[in-house]
């Protein structure tokens, strides 16, 4: 007992260490009465909590004072933000009430709490509306941003003490932050978490190469601390020199970028040059920042040569964000390629903690980018038609572009994501110019509705009466409110002809004495593999299904009412079976109690390998890699559907098909060399071989039959030292 006491003493000593932190944290935005305030919700929220552990075995309470210390430390927000941080799971974890919070708080923080409260149950993996709770957790960032910045605070502590979780939450909470609350992060500007939560999700979903990674950094820490040093000393002498005040320091990439480098140009480690980036940080009054930044690019770039192609200037356009820098890469001392990002203490603040710091500079009225980010959040949402993975999809991919900036025929400055075209600039100025788009001049040349459009370009858009969306425009528009649009007004015009459809179908049905009822209509709809009874009735009116089609049909009803019921009952079976106890787990290799499964030929796993099963509607159970190009996705919008899954130790003799890629210098006789190793040497079958050749280097994908990840890697390690191979790896599929 005596024990027992002292342990409650230490923690009640470390909670109010924890809060002491806090309140240091907090001071540089604390006003008159903002004290009380952070008290007060400290103590509700340490008495609301006080019974509460977390899986590590820590008491609760150390949650909501982290959240809260990464709001007010890491992204910079105030007393509000700290007082809803430190009260967010109150609500839903205690008998609290929203009335109860605003009585004491008052109306914003009881909105915000009630923001936080809603959205705590996304992705709750016992639901199947993944994707429809995250449209409902976007519409909430149209009322008050701060419940986004709180929830990215949320979920950045969780990613950080999440190694007391059972794998396979682990690998889910990974997947959604990936998929989503990194993408949410870069758009809010805040680099060092969107940053951070990569590597983080990296560190559960790919832990092999994230501890490769980690350990080369680590081995060329010092070595890279001195050529930081040696490429500085030369600029902050002219600095001071010239009397400009600046701070300069080498900043490490991010592990999950240096990995994404390695795996777009499948280059090894060693080859990766920008492993870090030089900052110039300098302070500087407003007036002056743009001229400063300018005359500190001269200085360098006179010191060291530039790379004309690499040249980013973020300082005269900012990103939508709020981004500001100039950034250049320049050949270094030892003729080696270093990134340089020059900025002002302003924007570095803008740059690390996104729009939070814009609230502090109102004078340069660039916090209106939030407002315009917000209103497009909003323009997405109004659309309730679309469907909400469309949507997903739609709106992570508007998250991660970068912005070009076009003009109108008056010169007004439109923001589009890179890689938008003139049908998108139509659509963005308005619904009914881009519906109604037949061409656009760019530059005053007559162009196509798919033109690509650059930075600078000025755009007139032509519109016709007669114009409507056609199916193919989706092909080639790139932001969420074209999409959401075409396909709205798409689907209006399918529902128009699927009601003449409808009226053909109940002629044809009755000439062939087949009663017309909801029933019947069923049965037809999944005869022809129809997803619902409107696509039925589309393809018939558009004559894809005739009388000839239909009549097959009446003659095969029977069969394949029984083969239905069989299929349906068999995965019926199959989910309850897997449902029974949440931790049954595959075993792949084993009878699976006759369940079929497939190997997933998007990444070929192979024993060895983190895997998960992933039940499809057709195609039974599909087995994947943890580390698979589309596993973040299957995970985050498809929790309910995922299985967990382990190799049998039985699992030996069965071969699995896999692929290595191979990079060397071109040589006669090299393909002899590398298919002597693989079919002589270890015996292994090659199913396909497919090589390129350009300007001496040769690269080649094969695909092979492995037995196992460990025979994998041996033969990995075999063909490096084929004379001539400088790189070889394993081969991913993209699909």
């Amino acid at each position: 007992m005596a024990d027992y006491v002292i342990d409650i003493e230490a923690e009640n000593k470390e909670i109010r260490k924890r809060y002491r932190a806090l309140l240091r944290a907090c001071k540089p935005t604390l006003q008159k009465g903002d004290k009380q305030q952070i008290r007060m919700a400290f103590d509700l929220a340490l008495e609301s909590h006080k019974d509460m552990r977390r899986k590590s075995g820590e008491p609760y309470i150390y949650h909501p004072i982290a959240v809260a210390q990464i709001a007010a430390e890491e992204i910079g927000l105030g007393t509000t933000s700290i007082v809803c941080s430190l009260l967010h799971d109150v609500v839903e974890d205690t008998s609290l009430t929203l009335e109860d919070i605003e009585a004491q708080f008052g109306k914003k923080v009881a909105k915000i709490i009630d923001g936080l409260t809603k959205i705590s149950g996304v992705f709750d993996p016992n639901s199947s509306m993944q994707a429809e709770n995250f449209r409902k957790m976007l519409l909430t960032l149209a009322d008050d941003v701060r419940v986004i910045l709180i929830k990215l605070a949320d979920r950045l502590h969780n990613m950080r003490t999440m190694e007391f979780m059972a794998r396979h939450k682990q690998l889910k909470i990974a997947s959604e932050t990936s998929y989503l609350y990194a993408p949410l992060a870069h758009r809010l500007g805040l680099y060092a978490i969107k940053s951070e939560l990569e590597d983080l999700s990296m560190k559960y979903t790919d832990p092999d190469t994230y501890k490769f990674i980690a350990k080369k950094l680590n081995e060329k820490k010092a070595e890279r601390e001195r050529f930081i040093s040696n490429f500085i000393a030369p600029i902050n002498e002219i600095l001071i020199e010239q009397g400009i005040k600046a701070e300069i320091y080498g900043r490490p990439k991010s592990i999950h970028s240096i990995w994404n480098k390695m795996r777009k140009k499948s280059i090894p480690f060693e080859e990766v040059y920008d492993l870090f980036a030089i900052r110039v940080i300098i302070d500087s009054e407003y007036e002056k920042e743009k001229t400063e930044c300018w005359k500190v690019y001269s200085i360098i770039t006179d010191l060291y040569r530039p790379n004309p192609d690499r040249l980013r200037d973020w300082v005269s356009t900012p990103k939508g964000n709020g981004y500001e820098s100039l950034h250049t890469t320049v050949m270094g001392p030892k003729g080696q390629w270093v990134e340089v990002q020059i900025r002002t203490k302003r924007m570095n603040e803008i740059a690390e903690k996104g729009f939070a710091a814009h609230w502090k500079y109102k004078e340069s009225n660039s916090d209106n980018g939030l407002d315009q980010w917000i209103q497009k959040v909003r323009d997405i949402l109004g659309s309730p038609e679309q469907n909400a993975l469309d949507f997903l999809d739609d709106f992570k991919m508007n998250l991660f572009s970068d912005e070009i900036f076009i003009f109108t025929p008056k010169g007004t400055l439109i923001q589009l994501p890179n890689g938008a075209t003139a049908l998108d600039f139509a659509f963005e100025i308005h619904s009914d110019i881009g519906a109604t788009c037949i061409g656009a001049k760019v530059n005053h040349k007559l162009v196509p509705l798919s033109h690509h459009l650059q930075n600078g370009d000025q755009v007139e858009i032509i519109t016709s009466n007669k114009q409507s969306p056609k199916e193919d425009w989706l092909n080639f528009v790139v932001t969420a409110k074209a999409k959401s649009k075409i396909r709205s007004s798409l689907k209006e015009e399918k529902r128009r002809v699927a009601e003449e459809g409808k009226e053909i179908l109940e002629r044809k049905l009755k000439s062939l004495k087949i009663t017309y009822n909801t029933d019947n209509i069923n049965k037809i709809a999944n005869f022809f593999k129809f997803p619902s009874s409107q696509e039925l009735f589309y393809n018939v009116a558009k004559g894809t299904i005739d009388i000839k089609n239909l009549r097959e049909y009446a003659a095969s009803e029977k069969i394949h009412d029984n083969n239905n019921s069989q299929f349906t009952s068999h995965i019926s079976g199959l989910v309850e079976k897997i449902n029974k106890k949440d931790s049954d787990t595959i075993l792949i290799g084993d009878d699976l109690q006759k369940v079929d499964y497939t190997l997933a030929p998007c990444c070929n796993p192979i024993p060895g390998d983190d895997i998960f099963g992933f039940l499809t509607v057709n195609d039974g159970i599909k087995i994947h890699r943890t580390s698979c190009p589309n596993a973040s996705k299957l995970m985050a919008n498809y929790g309910y559907r995922i299985l967990k899954a382990q190799w049998a130790s039985s699992q030996i003799e069965t071969s699995f098909l896999t692929g290595i890629r191979i990079i060397g210098i071109d040589d006669v006789g090299l393909v002899n060399k590398l298919t002597t190793v693989i079919s002589q040497e270890f015996k292994i079958n090659i199913r396909s071989l497919s090589i390129s050749s350009n300007e001496g280097i040769f690269e080649g994908n094969i695909m092979v039959h492995i037995n196992n990840l460990g025979q994998l890697d041996n033969l990995i390690n075999h063909l490096k030292l084929v004379s001539g191979i400088t790189s070889v790896t394993r081969y991913e599929s993209e699909n």
